[in-house]
């Protein structure tokens, strides 16, 4: 069976889960409460499956579902302002054919650029139990096995890449210790044992672009950073 058959595989088991009744009760609540905007929606309400090219150098690696945004619309990071930013940006990059995310069969295809999460269901006021997150850590540890081609990981946030890090400590020993990897917006860091190289980025939330802690300028570089990268090991 190909990587790509497995990852598709892998991803059904990630909408049927329910290890954590907290989310499954949570994510239900909301598809079923909706939001006014959003009435006429019948809403996702699971846990939401990765998605991208199986084949991918790129492998961007988010937080979690919004409830009315990727928990709505079962696709991650589309359907709220957070995805608006990312796929503009991916699309002017070359990573996305087109620059709008507005639902699952609106034509958006990811170009060398895979998307996954440390969390798949929507959390009550975003935050997850550490329970939680720990029950979640298989399925990013599978795709990191079936992601053969990966050759740079973009981390959204500080939890993304603790997520990241708890991942490759528990799969490489020894691995250096989490303090030497401090989290800033444009920070890259060269791992051992040839894995891919580490990106960081602040998350493209709605209240870190609006206030301008993320600009549009700010993370075409970190994505131009990537592509360098990308062009100049191939060429090595």
């Amino acid at each position: 069976m190909d990587n790509a058959r497995q990852l598709e595989l892998l991803q059904q088991q990630v909408i049927a889960c329910t290890r954590c009744p907290r989310l499954v009760r949570h994510c239900r609540e909301v598809a079923e409460a909706k939001r006014r905007m959003y009435r006429q929606w019948e809403y996702w309400g699971k846990p939401v499956p990765s998605w991208g090219d199986p084949n991918a150098e790129l492998l961007i690696l988010g937080l979690a579902p919004a409830a009315h945004g990727a928990n709505r619309t079962g696709r991650m990071f589309t359907g709220d302002r957070s995805g608006d930013f990312l796929y503009q940006r991916l699309y002017e990059a070359g990573f996305a054919n087109q620059s709008t995310s507005a639902a699952r069969d609106d034509g958006l295809e990811l170009r060398n650029c895979y998307i996954t999460a440390s969390l798949r269901c929507a959390p009550p006021k975003n935050k997850p139990l550490p329970s939680e997150s720990r029950n979640c850590q298989p399925y990013l540890e599978a795709e990191l096995r079936l992601l053969k081609r990966v050759r740079a990981v973009l981390v959204l946030g500080r939890i993304a890449l603790d997520a990241y890090l708890r991942v490759l400590a528990s799969q490489h020993q020894p691995f250096p210790a989490r303090s030497s990897f401090k989290f800033s917006h444009g920070a890259s860091f060269s791992l051992p044992d040839g894995l891919p190289r580490l990106f960081c980025s602040y998350h493209p939330s709605q209240q870190n672009t609006q206030t301008g802690h993320l600009t549009k300028a700010m993370f075409t570089k970190v994505l131009t950073d990537v592509q360098e990268f990308l062009a100049n090991s191939d060429l090595g």
